[in-house]
């Protein structure tokens, strides 16, 4: 029995890493939910115990930025702000810049995925209009969602969970790791200038017709101004998961917009993988399994270590829920480290961050085929620098 607890888990955290299990049809969300009612049906877990292992607060929040970031993509927002980006530059050099502190700086404030996912086909377009290679501002828009959602807690599902379990608030988070954030895209900018030296040049290319798109401005108006309030919320020391519920709900109030439309953008899937990783590491609690890891936490350079190797095998979101029980709440220097370790990690392989994955789908679909040898020539020089100055930054 005890060896058949160990390879279920196993198994579950191989899908994790790998996004999917050989041979069969799963996402993270279908391994999550299978992972998790086998913990309950082999006896580690009972039913009342796997539900009270879900982090409600955890939940709330996330659910509550989804249904913001829906509101903003439906009104067209993303599109709108990658053209204003974009609208003083039309040289190689400054879309490169463009790009890379637009996505960081939308991605600080909305889901990393989300930014990536609605930026991409849009940078694509951009590039291809302009004549211009779209790799190495395929690969600035996937590393600065990953590099600007650093700076805040609601900057990635990873940075939410830390928010959650350490109690460090808004206002702290962001002052301690924001600096981080923009040297860090800085930085990102000077690797890529190197890489390809077709993106060096500052002259300007000829004007060509904007990407038509559509905006929808009551939404647009009402979801800023939410948006704005729900910051100010977070900034005065309000619980985060309370202020992201209401925010969402005073957006889904509507008489133009069904509510449907914006519910269905949120990804319902990445809410059940939670739910569903939190009975698993509970599980793995339960069994005893990290008792191994506590001697690998014990310094910070240590820490760091453990997650950027935990974030590369099993993905960086699991990483932190079995790295979380190990850290004191109180040592807030840990809870920075987890969250930039966890999160800078992503650059390394393609493989690192879900961000990376949806910019090269959504490339090779339109034709532009993003390698994992190409990111790794990108990704990994600037992950191990990124986190130099991380550690030492913190």
């Amino acid at each position: 029995m005890i060896t058949l607890n160990y390879l279920i888990l196993g198994l579950t955290y191989l899908g994790f890493g790998l996004g999917y299990l050989p041979g069969l049809r799963m996402n993270r969300a279908a391994i999550a939910i299978v992972g998790s009612a086998f913990a309950v049906a082999l006896g580690i877990l009972d039913l009342k115990t796997a539900w009270e292992a879900i982090d409600p607060s955890t939940i709330v929040f996330l659910l509550g930025m989804m249904v913001i970031n829906s509101a903003l993509e439906a009104s067209g927002f993303f599109q709108l702000a990658l053209e204003f980006l974009t609208r003083f530059t039309r040289s190689p050099f400054g879309i490169l810049v463009a790009v890379t502190f637009g996505s960081g700086i939308l991605s600080a404030f909305f889901l990393n995925d989300t930014t990536a996912m609605l930026l991409a086909p849009l940078t694509l377009t951009l590039t291809r209009s302009l004549s211009l290679n779209p790799l190495p501002y395929l690969l600035a828009l996937a590393g600065g969602t990953n590099l600007g959602s650093v700076a805040t807690i609601s900057g990635n599902p990873q940075n939410i969970l830390v928010g959650s379990f350490s109690g460090i608030s808004y206002w702290e988070f962001s002052r301690s790791l924001a600096p981080v954030a923009l040297i860090c895209l800085l930085v990102q900018v000077i690797w890529l200038w190197w890489l390809y030296p077709e993106v060096r040049s500052c002259k300007s290319l000829p004007a060509v017709s904007q990407v038509r798109y559509r905006l929808f401005k009551p939404l647009l108006a009402k979801s800023l101004l939410v948006t704005a309030g729900l910051l100010v919320a977070f900034l005065a020391g309000a619980p985060l998961a309370e202020s992201a519920w209401i925010a969402a709900s005073i957006l889904l109030i509507t008489r133009r917009v069904k509510s449907d439309r914006i519910l269905q953008r949120v990804d319902w899937n990445l809410l059940v993988m939670f739910a569903g990783l939190f009975i698993v590491t509970k599980a793995v609690q339960q069994l005893g399994l990290l008792d191994n890891l506590t001697n690998l936490t014990g310094t910070p350079l240590s820490l760091l270590g453990i997650t950027v190797i935990l974030s590369n095998l099993i993905s960086n979101v699991p990483a932190v829920l079995v790295l979380q029980s190990l850290i004191p709440k109180t040592d807030t220097q840990a809870w920075l480290l987890l969250a930039a370790g966890s999160t800078l990690a992503g650059n390394l392989t393609l493989l690192g961050s879900v961000a990376n994955l949806i910019v090269a789908e959504i490339a090779e679909k339109a034709g532009d085929r993003l390698t994992f040898k190409e990111h790794l020539k990108f990704g990994l020089p600037l992950t191990f620098v990124t986190l130099g100055i991380a550690y030492f930054w913190i």
